[in-house]
C-alpha cells in the first residue's frame, strides 16, 4: 500500500478519495504539479459537515479545481450544478477524465485562469470554493471579483483555504466568517454572504 502523508493524500500515486455521497470511496487520480495541493480528507470532511444542510440542490463554483476533490465531492453529495475551473491543460484533461469515469451529471469543467473566468458574464452560485496555490496571492482578488461581479446568491457560502499562518485576507463587507479552523499548515474558513 502506498505511503500516505499526514494530509491523507497518497504521495506515491497522487490520489485522494471521495469521502461521502454517491461516489463515496472512489479514488481521484491526479498528477503532481506545482501549486497543486488537494484539500486533505479531514478538512473536506469538516467542510462538508458545515455545508451538509445546504449542499443538496446547490449550484457550486470550484474556482481552482486542481485534483477535482472539492467539486466532485459536492456533486457526490447532491449539488445540482458544479462548475470546475482549471487553467493547467494537463490537470484540466485529468478532471474531464474523472468526470467521464464517474459518469457525472451536472458538472461543467472550464479551461481558464480563475480571474479571467470571473471577467466573463456572471452566473449565480450558492457555494464557491477558493483554494488557490498559497503563493499565488489570488485569494483576495478572487473574493473581490466574486462579490462585485454578481457571482454569488444572497446567503451564499464561500470556502477559503490559505496558509495557516497567513490567515484569510480581508473579506468583502457583506461576508461574515462563520467557521474557522486549522489543520497543520492549512487554515480553512467558511464565510457567508449576507
Amino acid at each position: 500500500m502506498p505511503p500516505k502523508s499526514r494530509s491523507g493524500v497518497s504521495r506515491a500515486r497522487g490520489q485522494v478519495r471521495i469521502i461521502g455521497g454517491l461516489w463515496r470511496g472512489r479514488k481521484l487520480i491526479f498528477s503532481a504539479r506545482p501549486g497543486l495541493r488537494p484539500t486533505p480528507d479531514r478538512v473536506r470532511e469538516t467542510l462538508f459537515n458545515w455545508l451538509q444542510p445546504v449542499i443538496r440542490g446547490a449550484r457550486c463554483l470550484d474556482l481552482f479545481a486542481g485534483s477535482g476533490a472539492l467539486g466532485l465531492e459536492a456533486s457526490s453529495r447532491g449539488a445540482a450544478q458544479v462548475v470546475m475551473v482549471e487553467k493547467d491543460p494537463r490537470v484540466y484533461r485529468e478532471i474531464c477524465a474523472q468526470v467521464a469515469r464517474l459518469a457525472a451529471k451536472g458538472i461543467e469543467v472550464v479551461a481558464s485562469d480563475a480571474l479571467a473566468y470571473l471577467c466573463s458574464p456572471a452566473q449565480s452560485f450558492d457555494i464557491a470554493f477558493l483554494d488557490p496555490p498559497f503563493e499565488s496571492g489570488l485569494l483576495g482578488p478572487c473574493c473581490e471579483h466574486l462579490e462585485r461581479g454578481g457571482w454569488l446568491t444572497l446567503g451564499a457560502y464561500i470556502y477559503l483555504e490559505a496558509r495557516g499562518r497567513g490567515g484569510v485576507p480581508p473579506l468583502p463587507a457583506s461576508w461574515k466568517l462563520v467557521h474557522s479552523k486549522q489543520a497543520g499548515e492549512v487554515g480553512y474558513y467558511l464565510a457567508r454572504r449576507s
